[in-house]
């Protein structure tokens, strides 16, 4: 039977040392920071992870730590696939599976890697199914790199009637696209969860299982009590999903150093290196600390409305 993976999914960073390797130690605070500001799951390895610039080995190396760090209080997720050739898409899944995580997701656009259409999403998805254990939880993520590949109706429907999949972390950022998604799988095991922050809480009512969007490395939290809690205050809701929305527009800005920058402030880590941003993010984008002190300001503003009550 498939595990249940929905509601707030932080998509996890990867902090770095100076020398240039994973920072296991900062993962294990940000672990334990994801946890208590309210997530129902992690997803391990993913493009806010920078599985795009890890090698195998580290890719399989980090789930294993998350895996453990969690330690079963939430589930952990992880993909992890990036190479072109489905063998070697199968040798990186099957790696990422024996390190027991939770569930694996698979990338949309590595099936059909070399965007041929037709049938080839479905017969290279059927491929891989024949080839991985049969009772392994899996998700599908319509990661935005190194382009995105939304799921046709067609393709969605076959995913989610083989019952083998328990989470689409939906990239479509259209609320109508999630509403029709909602409404087709909803006799299935496939929860549909929204990543776009500026339609977050109308997808949340229109029947998305969470959110999995990146600003869940800024107050995963806020997302959380908006899932669960707006109806006891739907003035504040609507109050609160605007700044949601408009806080998630900094992500533009250097993400995910972005991430870290705000992680260093809260002194989860020391270091904020990037593999995928190799720039300094101060220096191009201007005014970006004053930018951050809003972002802070706003979220202690609504973390003390909330308590409240």
């Amino acid at each position: 039977m498939i595990k249940k993976i929905e509601g707030i999914i932080p998509v996890m960073i990867t902090p770095f040392t100076k020398s240039g390797v994973i920072d296991y130690p900062g993962v294990e605070k940000l672990v334990e920071w994801y946890i208590a500001n309210g997530s129902d799951a992690l997803f391990a390895v993913c493009q806010s992870s920078e599985m795009q610039f890890l090698s195998l080995e580290e890719r399989v190396a980090l789930a294993a730590f998350v895996h453990k760090a969690a330690a079963g209080r939430v589930p952990v997720i992880a993909s992890g696939h990036v190479s072109e050739t489905l063998e070697d898409q199968l040798a990186e899944l099957t790696a990422i599976a024996a390190t027991g995580v939770d569930g694996m997701v698979l990338v949309t656009n590595r099936l059909d890697a070399s965007q041929q259409g037709g049938t080839k999403f479905i017969d290279d998805l059927k491929w891989l199914l024949d080839r991985l254990p049969d009772d392994l939880t899996l998700g599908l993520y319509e990661c935005p790199a190194p382009y995105r590949r939304l799921l046709t109706d067609d393709e969605l429907m076959f995913c989610a009637s083989s019952g083998r999949f328990a989470i689409l972390k939906d990239v479509s950022c259209d609320l109508e696209t999630v509403t029709r998604r909602v409404e087709m799988t909803k006799d299935t095991p496939l929860a549909i969860v929204n990543a776009n922050a500026a339609i977050a809480y109308d997808a949340m009512k229109a029947g998305s299982r969470g959110f999995t969007g990146v600003f869940t490395n800024f107050h995963p939290d806020l997302y959380k009590w908006m899932q669960t809690k707006s109806a006891t205050n739907p003035t504040l809701a609507d109050e609160l999903s605007v700044y949601l929305a408009l806080s998630a527009m900094a992500e533009p800005m250097g993400y995910p150093k972005l991430a870290k920058l705000y992680h260093e402030r809260l002194g989860t880590f020391s270091c904020i290196d990037s593999r995928v941003i190799t720039f300094d993010i101060r220096e191009k984008f201007w005014a970006l600390d004053a930018l951050m002190d809003k972002i802070v300001e706003g979220t202690a503003h609504y973390r003390q409305r909330i308590a409240k009550g």
